[in-house]
C-alpha cells in the first residue's frame, strides 16, 4: 500500500533541504507532516505487547507517548522490527516512578529501561537543542558530543535524531504519524539521508558513518549526494572511536543478515581501510579478484546464507576471515626467513592481531587463533596426523574456513574434496584415501635449517685410553 502523506498548505517536504547543505528553519515557520492513520500502514498489531504496554502506561499517566525509530520505519516498509524504542516528554526520574521495572542506564545519554522479562523496552525523554556552554552538554574539541542530557519538545528531538527515516514518530493518542523532517518522502523514494550538515553530524558521533553504511544496506536504500560525500572525507574519524565500540558495531555490521552489501558499501565509501587497515592494504595489492577479496566476499555471502536459514554465526569465524589476508603474508615470510611452521604460526598470529584494530574479546579470539592455527595441517601432514586433525574440537570450522580459502584460489580442488570425503568416510574407506592422498598431503612440514655443528671440543685435562 503507498504512503500518503497530508501536509498543510504552508509546509513542503522538499523545503527542509536546500542546497547544498540545510539549516533547520525557524520552529514557527513550520509545522509536522501529520499522516493519519487511514493514510499510513502501521497498526497497533505490528508492535510488541510490552511496548504497547508502556505506550498506555505513559498516556494514562498524562505524559505524551510516541513509537520511534526502527520499529516505525521498518513496519512501513513491510519488515520485522527487532524491537521498539518509545519516546516522551516525561524525565527519566518520572519514567522510572511510572515502571516498577525500570532502570535507568547511560551517562552519555541518560536512557529508561523497562523489563518485561527477557524483554527491553527503551524509553527516551525528549531531547532539545542544547549549547555546548550548557552543565549537562559536553562537547570535544572535535565536536564529538560526549554528553548529551539536555531535554526539549517533540520538533527539537526529532531535529536531534540522526536519520530523516528513522525520526517518525507514531503517537498512540490518535494513532497518526507525526514527520518534522521529511522522513516519509525520503522513506518512499528509498533515500537515506542525514538530518542536518552530514559534516557536522558526522564529528557529533562518527559512529553515525557505520550507521549510514549498515542502514543503506539493510533497507536496500541509496544514501543522499551529501550524507554519502562526507563519509570519505571523514572516515578517518573512525580512529578516534574506542576498539570495544568498533567491535560492537562490528558485529551490527557483519552479523545482521546483509554482511556482502556492507562490506561493498564499506570499501565503496573507504571506512573498510579505518576497520581493518592491513587487510585494505592486502586488497589493493592482490586486487579485487586477489584470494584475500575473493574470500571475504564469500564469508559475507555465507554468513548471510546462515543468518537467513537461522542458523547461529560465530565471531570468531567471522574475524579469522577478516585478518587472514595479512596473516597468510606474514606466514609466507617467516617461512622464508627459515622458521619452523610451529615458529611461523606464532610469530603470524601475533602480527595479524596487531595490525587489527578491531579484534574479538578473548572467549571469540582463541577460536580465531585455532581456525588460523589448524590451516597449514590440512596441506602438510601424515596419515597419522591426518587422522588427529579430524579429531580436533575445531576440526569443522577449520575446515569450512579451507573451503573457504579454496573460494579464493588458494587451495587446491583436490585438496577440498580428499578432506571431504575423508571426513565421513568409513575406517576402511579412509586407509584407502590415505593411500591415494594428493600431492600436498604427502609433503612434509617445512623445518628450520639447523646450524651445522663443529666437533665438541674436549675440557683440558680429559684424557681417553
Amino acid at each position: 500500500m503507498p504512503i500518503r502523506i497530508h501536509q498543510s498548505d504552508r509546509l513542503c517536504v522538499q523545503d527542509f533541504f536546500p542546497d547544498p547543505h540545510f539549516t533547520k528553519p525557524a520552529a514557527d515557520s513550520i509545522g509536522p507532516v501529520i499522516v493519519r492513520r487511514a493514510e499510513h500502514t502501521l497498526s497497533r498489531s505490528h508492535i510488541a505487547a510490552p511496548a504497547l504496554k508502556v505506550l498506555y502506561r505513559l498516556k494514562a499517566a498524562n505524559y505524551q507517548a510516541f513509537l520511534v525509530g526502527g520499529g516505525v520505519r521498518d513496519v512501513l516498509l513491510g519488515l520485522q522490527p527487532k524491537d521498539f524504542d518509545v519516546a516522551t516528554n516525561a524525565l527519566p526520574e518520572q519514567v522510572r516512578a511510572t515502571f516498577s521495572n525500570c532502570r535507568l542506564i547511560g551517562r552519555r545519554f541518560r536512557l529508561a529501561h523497562v523489563h518485561f522479562g527477557g524483554h527491553i523496552v527503551e524509553v527516551a525523554t525528549f531531547r532539545g537543542a542544547g549549547e555546548q556552554g550548557d552543565d549537562a552538554v559536553l562537547v570535544d574539541e572535535r565536536g564529538r558530543v560526549l554528553r548529551d542530557n539536555v531535554y526539549g519538545s517533540l520538533e527539537e528531538d526529532a531535529w536531534r535524531r540522526d536519520f530523516t527515516v528513522n525520526a517518525l514518530y507514531y503517537s498512540i493518542e490518535d494513532f497518526s504519524i507525526h514527520d518534522y523532517v521529511g522522513g516519509m518522502a525520503d522513506l518512499q523514494n528509498r533515500v537515506l539521508r542525514l538530518i542536518g550538515d552530514p559534516w557536522t553530524r558526522y564529528r557529533e558521533d562518527p559512529v553515525r558513518m557505520l550507521r549510514a553504511v549498515r542502514f543503506a544496506a539493510k533497507l536496500g536504500f541509496s544514501l543522499e549526494t551529501h550524507t554519502a560525500q562526507a563519509l570519505r572525507e571523514l572516515s578517518g574519524l573512525l580512529t578516534d572511536i574506542s576498539p570495544a565500540r568498533l567491535y560492537d558495531e562490528c558485529l551490527k555490521l557483519f552479523l545482521g543478515g546483509h554482511a556482502a552489501q556492507t562490506f561493498t558499501l564499506l570499501r565503496e565509501h573507504g571506512l573498510f581501510a579505518y576497520l581493518f587497515p592491513a587487510t585494505e592494504a592486502v586488497i589493493r595489492r592482490e586486487g579485487e579478484q586477489g584470494p584475500t577479496a575473493r574470500l571475504l566476499l564469500q564469508a559475507m555471502v555465507n554468513s548471510d546464507q546462515r543468518i537467513a536459514e537461522g542458523r547461529s554465526v560465530t565471531p570468531a569465524f567471522l574475524f579469522a576471515a577478516l585478518g587472514w589476508g595479512p596473516l597468510r603474508e606474514v606466514l609466507d615470510e617467516c617461512i622464508q626467513a627459515g622458521m619452523s611452521m610451529a615458529q611461523a604460526r606464532v610469530e603470524a598470529i601475533q602480527r595479524a592481531e596487531a595490525a587489527m584494530p578491531v579484534l574479538p574479546p578473548r572467549r571469540f579470539r582463541t577460536p580465531m587463533q585455532e581456525i588460523w592455527q589448524l590451516q597449514p595441517r590440512f596441506e602438510f601432514t601424515t596419515a597419522k596426523r591426518a587422522k588427529a586433525l579430524l579429531r580436533h574440537p575445531r576440526f569443522r570450522a577449520a575446515y569450512d574456513f579451507l573451503l573457504l580459502r579454496g573460494h579464493g584460489g588458494e587451495v587446491p580442488e583436490a585438496l577440498q574434496t580428499w578432506w571431504t570425503e575423508f571426513q565421513v568416510a568409513a575406517d576402511e574407506a579412509r586407509e584407502v584415501l590415505l593411500e591415494q592422498r594428493p600431492e600436498s598431503l604427502a609433503k612434509a612440514p617445512p623445518s628450520r635449517r639447523r646450524r651445522r655443528r663443529g666437533p665438541r671440543r674436549r675440557p683440558e685435562g680429559d684424557v681417553t685410553s
